[in-house]
């Protein structure tokens, strides 16, 4: 089993491989180490690409962020902040791709992303957009097995259907690891920030997230939340429980859940709209 994951942890590292635009990253990454960048000049790299900047300026104005009428990458550098963008910017190859051949799983991290921000919201805590950005992006694991590994995809797919399993439980059984390392993986492999990579890796073991809990526990609530509607589709036909250290962390109570709930469901509304006017 270990075998099979330092295998698929040699393809996931081996970013020759991604479907990411590495020229135009490393520019972007090299001038935001540098205090002296401008947000005008890192707009300015990733402008050079325009179907990148498309994808990004799409993703801006997308409900995950309530932001709107956002019609430039210097716009949205100053609304989102420098590192979501560069989040925004090493995912975007990899949305395009999800919503070609997975449309529910695209709808299911899009309403994710729209639940983060909402609970982030309501809960008052900083950076509700990087939040949303994670959550954005936690299922990230779950494109690049479907891309890397499509056999073993299909046999998760089965373990599922015919054990019962969660999903989580089915790639492990399967290909020794879960989408969720994978993710981190991917991660660490397009030099996110650890604010980011700690959701993705631990949406669903928020007991293991040391430094950024509340930002995974968010994450996890959101991404129950989302499957218990029933909005998109995840590939995991189960819902997870909440887990008591996201619960903890969060400090919820039954009044907090009903009240989100409600606003969720208004929202997905609009998020669905979203959606269809992406695919038309």
């Amino acid at each position: 089993m270990d075998d099979k994951r330092n295998e698929l942890k040699k393809i996931i590292m081996d970013t020759k491989t991604l479907p990411t635009l590495p020229g135009v990253i490393n520019k972007l990454n090299t001038l935001s180490e540098n205090e002296k960048s401008s947000v005008q000049e890192m707009a300015k790299i990733v402008s050079s690409d325009q179907v990148l900047s498309a994808r990004i300026l799409r993703l801006a104005n997308s409900p995950s962020y309530g932001f709107y009428r956002v019609s430039t990458i210097s716009n949205a550098m100053i609304l989102l902040g420098v590192n979501v963008v560069k989040s925004l910017a090493l995912s975007s190859s990899i949305f395009e791709i999800m919503e070609k051949n997975s449309v529910g799983l695209w709808e299911h991290s899009l309403g994710v992303g729209v639940a983060a921000n909402l609970i982030a919201h309501k809960l008052s805590l900083p950076e509700c957009e990087e939040i949303a950005t994670a959550a954005l992006l936690h299922d990230i694991g779950k494109v690049i097995i479907s891309l890397k590994c499509s056999e073993a995809e299909t046999k998760i797919r089965r373990v599922i259907r015919d054990q019962e399993l969660y999903t989580t439980e089915a790639e492990l059984q399967v290909i020794g690891t879960d989408h969720s390392e994978v993710g981190s993986w991917l991660a660490k492999s397009w030099f996110l920030p650890e604010k980011l990579s700690e959701p993705i890796a631990c949406h669903h073991d928020v007991s293991a997230s040391k430094n950024h809990r509340i930002k995974t526990s968010v994450v996890h609530l959101a991404d129950v939340l989302i499957k218990a509607s029933g909005f998109g589709n995840s590939g995991d036909p189960y819902v997870h429980r909440i887990q008591p250290a996201a619960w903890d962390a969060l400090k919820l109570n039954d009044q907090f859940l009903v009240e989100i709930v409600e606003e969720i469901e208004d929202k997905m509304v609009e998020v669905k709209n979203f959606s269809l006017e992406l695919q038309n």
